[in-house]
């Protein structure tokens, strides 16, 4: 039954969308949807590429300071800057 869209089909879908949605707001939402898409696709990408790095990772840290860690402005961001964290002074003597 719904199987097969043929033309007409989907040109009354699409003017019921237009109708809908109003045809000002059609093209940003477009570019949000492309950029949700890119992000999404450069985070799988960044996922697949830390997985193979565990892989290849030792099990265990090495002894001594740990590395400091990085935070990225946004996915797919290749410039990072280094964070500083806060040290919990309440519980040492």
């Amino acid at each position: 039954m719904f199987g097969r869209l043929g033309a007409p089909e989907l040109i009354l879908l699409l003017v019921v969308v237009i109708l809908l949605f109003g045809a000002k707001k059609l093209p940003d939402m477009a570019r949000s949807l492309g950029k949700s898409a890119r992000i999404l696709k450069s985070e799988a990408k960044a996922m697949k590429a830390e997985g193979q790095d565990n892989a290849a990772a030792p099990a265990d840290p090495p002894a001594g300071e740990p590395a400091p860690r990085t935070i990225k402005a946004a996915p797919g961001d290749v410039s990072s800057r280094p964070v500083t964290e806060p040290t919990d002074r309440t519980t040492q003597r």
